[in-house]
């Protein structure tokens, strides 16, 4: 679809050879007498011999179960394939090994708001988890009990997280921002037994009071047995237990053994729309997928990984990945654009971070306001950044290149909170190409299909997975007939995953995500994601955002308006309307000009920085303000209201 993008960076031999996956390649020769020509070879054999590749990841990592399983895959199938029955293990020892290996190094640092700044080593980390799981034992609290969790991206919410874990029982966790209504949204479905909540935070330099939304949150869930508390703000409420107390004691470090599809946490889709899904994944799916990605990334022993997230998002589950490898891990908790948008890059060389992972958006934004970390600061130690959550753009790329650091691994990732994991991402002994992921993960099989199901390269389709992966959800909490699962992902291709992105496969086998394809722009036959669009429109300096939706009715030729956020002092006239259209036909095509342009202040988003492409697209269409979107789970729901407006505007009209 596109010609060859240009390469950005290219490591050397040195490097590529120093990294994880060149390990595993010479691991799987060495120990399997396995060779491949190319990584496309690799991957090919990854995603037709199952079995060979997770048992090669099982051991390679050197996975731990106390009973070995008695097979790797049976009934290969979706859904309901079944990996590596009768092993039973428990995910949180796997977290917390590197503390047997070096329990006085350092594990974790936290900078936060609310805090401060602190450290925790290993050893620290596993005495903190012991006796936090003692005391959530002697309230109760056991194998398959949900423990859920409203707190900040600290420690506490890790340790929290691990303790519940090692006792068989099940995590949750919502962050301190999000409306009641969103989190007893969440939580209701899944009827847990302990609480543990933080009362307020500093954000931005303000201090947040939570008390009262916490409190209705506690009535509203009759089953809880325990309330814990985080004190920031106030003194404990009647009946709850201080955080502190749990971490008292001298507890040795034990842990239930579990099946490997025994559940280990809920997470939950972004719930814009409808009841929020509760997604379960379980203790080896999640464990092994985690380990591989870690191939992908390139992290081990000896980094140190931060990656720029909300508690909510599904990228704080994926810190275990750097954690299970025995990496530091930094955790950032607070406001990134306090006092200024250079923060969380000075935080990034004051400790001197390995690799730095963000929202897309997080470095548009830098791009936008003209940063230039790499000439403000130290980033010598930066070796790799990581993004996701939204399409990086060529030139996102390129300002990485340009002003954070000409030698860095850049290597965003597309996957979801569906398979707590990335479908494609990066390869750190492959060249970096501008707007461009470099390859297919591997064990991931990965295609673009078009509508009848055949598989497109070169050309945009439907993100499908057609074989099953371990960490694919075992299921959704309360969904007995497996009816909103099968709806979810497999009803448009019958036993195969869609992932509802769009997404071209190059013939190198590196791919490019082109955005939501339920928020699809059809225009004359023509189908396109908004993201290109986004691209064209974002790369004026006039455009400091933007939404695009195509609204398509029976028998009609669709419309397709335009929203755009102006930079400060900027009106959008005739001249920078004009201006729009031209970058739209010069770098899309004219079939993708916009009906009409219109200004916004802000651009509607889910509590991870998503666009809410489809719900204004259902509101445009006739749909009702009130069901279209769930507010609670916004980071900005007035924006909502100028589309509410707009679109009785357009009925009035």
């Amino acid at each position: 679809m596109t010609d060859a993008r240009p390469i950005l960076w290219t490591p050397s031999a040195a490097r590529a050879e120093a990294t994880r996956m060149a390990a595993f390649i010479r691991w799987l020769e060495a120990d399997r007498g396995l060779t491949f020509a190319d990584y496309n070879a690799l991957w090919d054999w990854s995603v037709r011999d199952l079995d060979a590749f997770w048992q090669a990841i099982w051991d390679f990592f050197d996975l731990q179960a106390s009973t070995q399983a008695q097979a790797v895959l049976t009934e290969r199938k979706m859904p309901g394939a079944v990996w590596f029955p009768g092993a039973a293990l428990n995910f949180a020892d796997q977290m917390l090994r590197q503390a047997e290996k070096t329990p006085d190094a350092t594990a974790l640092i936290v900078q936060s708001e609310s805090f401060g700044r602190s450290e925790m080593t290993w050893g620290t980390l596993r005495q903190a988890v012991a006796n936090v799981a003692q005391h959530l034992s002697e309230m109760g609290v056991g194998q398959g009990d949900r423990v859920v969790a409203v707190l900040p991206n600290t420690e506490t919410a890790l340790i929290a997280c691990l303790a519940t874990i090692s006792l068989g029982a099940v995590w949750s966790l919502c962050a301190p921002d999000m409306g009641h209504v969103a989190i007893l949204d969440r939580f209701r479905q899944i009827e847990p037994k302990a609480l543990i909540v933080q009362d307020g935070y500093v954000h931005a330099g303000k201090t947040v009071d939570r008390r009262d939304v916490l409190e209705t949150i506690r009535a509203g869930l009759p089953t809880l047995k325990a309330a814990i508390y985080v004190p920031v703000v106030g003194d404990l409420p009647d009946g709850a237990v201080a955080w502190d107390a749990l971490l008292q004691g001298d507890a040795t470090y034990a842990s239930t053994q579990v099946p490997f599809d025994h559940p280990v946490w809920v997470v939950y889709s972004s719930g814009t729309t409808g009841n929020p899904k509760p997604i379960v994944h379980g203790h080896g799916g999640i464990l092994i997928e985690g380990a591989k990605q870690a191939l992908h990334q390139d992290i081990g022993p000896g980094d140190r990984f931060c990656w720029l997230t909300s508690s909510g998002w599904i990228m704080w589950n994926a810190q275990f990945v750097a954690i299970g490898q025995g990496a530091t891990v930094a955790l950032f908790d607070g406001a990134p654009n306090h006092p200024d948008l250079m923060e969380v890059w000075r935080f990034a060389a004051r400790e001197r971070l390995s690799y730095f992972g963000a929202g897309a958006a997080f470095f548009t934004t830098c791009q936008k306001a003209g940063l230039a970390p790499g000439a403000e600061v130290d980033l010598s130690a930066l070796r790799s950044i990581g993004a996701t959550g939204s399409p990086l753009t060529s030139d996102g790329y390129e300002w990485v290149y340009g002003q954070v650091k000409s030698d860095v691994w850049l290597a965003p990732i597309s996957g979801g909170t569906d398979l707590c994991g990335a479908f494609v991402g990066g390869n750190p002994m492959m060249p970096v190409r501008a707007g461009e992921m470099q390859c297919r993960f591997l064990g991931n099989a990965v295609r673009a299909f078009d509508e009848a199901g055949d598989a497109l390269i070169g050309q945009v389709g439907e993100l499908v997975c057609t074989e099953p992966l371990p960490s694919m959800p075992l299921y959704f909490w309360g969904d007995e007939d497996g009816s909103r699962l099968i709806s979810s992902y497999y009803d448009t291709y019958p036993g195969i995953w869609r992932h509802g992105d769009w997404i071209e496969i190059t013939p190198e086998g590196g791919s490019v995500i082109y955005g939501r394809s339920d928020a699809t722009i059809n225009r004359k036959g023509l189908r396109m994601g908004s993201a290109e669009i986004y691209q064209a429109v974002e790369g004026l300096d006039a455009v400091m955002d933007s939404l695009v939706v195509d609204l398509e009715f029976l028998g009609r030729e669709s419309f397709m308006p335009l929203f755009v956020v102006p930079a400060p002092g900027v009106a959008v006239d005739e001249a920078l309307k004009a201006r729009i259209n031209d970058a739209i036909r010069n770098a899309v095509s004219a079939r993708f000009v916009p009906n009409e342009i219109v200004e916004i202040a802000e651009v509607p988003r889910t509590l991870s920085g998503k666009k809410l492409e489809v719900p204004v697209k259902k509101l445009l269409l006739g749909g009702d303000p009130t069901r279209v979107v769930n507010r609670d789970a916004m980071a900005n729901p007035d924006s909502f209201d100028t589309f509410i407006a707009y679109a009785t505007k357009r009925e009035n009209t």
